[in-house]
């Protein structure tokens, strides 16, 4: 028996930054992403040997164990690790597993497009598959939070697990005591297309560390910085209109509003631009772009860019002239999926 997971990406369009606690906690957040086909993946084969081994492909790093009820969490694979001893503790009445897990992810850790949190719910979705757990969405999507926010104490929002538990566009809301209400949108399909063709995702190169970052912004929330709240109001209420004009069709205020979300921000940390990234925006906007943002906490990572669909491959052949990673960006419309094997 071989059991297989898969989880989307996110991209998240407004909002992000205000499902990070406390902001959240005091004010409410709102946040509206949508996941892409880009994907974490897991295989979990099943054994006898009184093993566990987690082997993550994309940075080559092994685990190996013998079965244990509990794991020790170091700085090799935490999130595996995490997730291992929540199953079995909450799960499996304490009793270890032996299995083998290969995990990858088509897009680098730091790279802003939530992939750890995405990794922590395709993981998840495959001990579900295996031993037929039954958690619901909202439940599948919590506990992947509690499990990277609370057990492992990894700094970070609530946002990356929902999307990629539930899938498509979403217009999810936040609220004190970990509440949680994700509203799907129904798009017409012109323009989810209209959106698609005038998207360009555009690898800066260098990840970072999220975590920073969002420390950063708590800091502020916490101390009452009035610079950076105001900046982190201005976000909750661009997830707002950009959720009224999507639905809406209104291209030009959707390229409106990631500009003014992009600036809005900028004001909540010192380090989510830098020099490079704003050379690289000015770029962008000379050879095409209408708006764009680095996707995530900011600092590095994927640079999400509109564009006026006629101008798409202008921009991308630019872009291709620097030291950058162009990709073209499908929407994913299902959430996170998992399927077993028999040999």
């Amino acid at each position: 028996m071989i059991i297989r997971s898969k989880a989307p990406l996110r991209l998240g369009l407004a909002g992000g930054g205000t499902d990070v606690s406390p902001y959240c906690d005091q004010y409410g957040g709102c946040v509206l992403n949508v996941t892409i086909d880009m994907y974490a993946y897991c295989t979990i084969e099943p054994s006898d040997d009184g093993r566990i081994t987690f082997y993550a492909a994309d940075r080559d790093e092994l685990f190996t164990s013998e079965s244990l009820p509990e794991l020790f969490i170091d700085k090799l694979l935490p999130l595996h690790k995490g997730i291992y001893n929540r199953i079995v503790k909450d799960f499996n009445r304490g009793e270890p597993l032996s299995f083998r897990m290969t995990t990858y992810s088509d897009a680098p850790a730091g790279s802003g497009l939530g992939s750890s949190s995405t990794m922590v719910v395709a993981i998840l979705k495959a001990y579900m598959e295996w031993l037929n757990l039954p958690l619901g969405e909202y439940d599948m999507a919590s506990l992947a939070y509690r499990i990277e926010r609370k057990d492992l104490a990894l700094s970070g929002g609530k946002q990356d697990q929902y999307a990629a538990t539930f899938g498509g566009f979403n217009y999810i809301e936040f609220y004190e005591k970990d509440r949680v209400i994700v509203n799907p949108l129904r798009l017409k399909k012109w323009i989810k297309n209209e959106i698609e063709s005038s998207l360009v995702l555009y690898y800066t190169g260098t990840s970072r560390d999220s975590a920073k970052i969002i420390d950063d912004q708590i800091k502020h929330t916490t101390s009452n910085d009035q610079l950076a709240l105001a900046g982190m109001h201005e976000l909750k209420a661009q997830a707002a209109v950009m959720k009224e004009t999507i639905l809406k069709g209104d291209f030009s205020g959707i390229a409106e509003c990631m500009r003014k979300g992009w600036e809005a921000k900028k004001k909540t940390s010192s380090v989510i631009s830098n020099p490079q990234i704003e050379k690289m925006y000015q770029y962008v906007m000379d050879h095409g772009g209408m708006a764009a943002k680095i996707s995530g906490a900011g600092g590095g990572g994927f640079m999400m860019i509109l564009c006026d669909p006629k101008r798409r491959f202008e921009l991308v052949q630019a872009l291709k002239r620097t030291e950058g990673q162009v990709m073209l960006a499908a929407f994913s419309e299902s959430g996170t999926q998992a399927w077993t094997l028999y040999e």
